[in-house]
């Protein structure tokens, strides 16, 4: 299967950006990585959510524009493959569990003008496991401001994610249930999801592969 331009996305604590590095190294691709360390909503948004709410997601919907209008606007010549570890669309999903209604709907205005603009990937991989592991990842990985995230929280971001592949027809989704693999560790399942995504071809919409170690 011909992929130009690869994203691997996930919920909080999937290891998307983790596989999406893999991937890259082993495959001495273009790695597009999203920038939001320094985000300076994002802790105050985990404290206080109905207050930053908003500034937090216009101003990742601005990140996130400037960095694919320069990165895939210039593809490099000595790379092939660009991965990604988020589409774009993230910034909707997450918008709509964060908004209020009158505030979404004036996001969703800036959000279409954007979209349509920007290109689509040749294939979309989500990683899913439940969110009781996600947390166990999150704990693990020790952000201080993502320490108060709930199950909750986790569940509506599947379910935005979930809606999207529903009605997502422009583009193959591949869903990868990785609840009983570890691709970190293990070299096996490392290969696995690899042949997943590139020995395949995969029709426009959704398709699900679930793995075991």
């Amino acid at each position: 299967m011909s992929i130009d331009y690869l994203v691997i996305e996930g919920n909080i604590g999937a290891g998307k950006t983790t596989l999406a590095t893999m991937l890259s190294a082993d495959l001495n691709s273009k790695l597009i990585l999203e920038g939001f360390s320094d985000n300076p909503f994002l802790p105050k948004f985990y404290s206080d959510p109905a207050k930053y709410s908003f500034p937090l997601e216009l101003s990742f919907l601005a990140e996130r524009y400037s960095q694919l209008k320069n990165d895939l606007a210039s593809r490099d010549l000595f790379h092939e493959l660009t991965i990604m570890d988020y589409y774009f669309m993230k910034s909707l999903i997450f918008a709509q569990n964060t908004l209020a209604p009158d505030e979404y709907n004036l996001y969703r205005k800036f959000f279409d003008i954007i979209y349509e603009r920007l290109p689509k990937p040749d294939l979309y991989v989500y990683l899913h496991i439940p969110e009781s592991k996600l947390i166990e990842n999150i704990r693990y990985r020790g952000r201080d401001y993502e320490q108060s995230i709930e199950i909750s929280y986790l569940r509506t971001i599947k379910e935005g994610y979930f809606n999207f592949f529903s009605q997502q027809t422009d583009f193959p989704v591949l869903i990868i249930d990785t609840s009983n693999v570890d691709f970190v560790k293990n070299s096996n399942h490392y290969q696995l999801i690899k042949d997943l995504i590139f020995a395949t071809r995969y029709p426009n919409g959704i398709s699900r592969e679930f793995l075991n170690g």
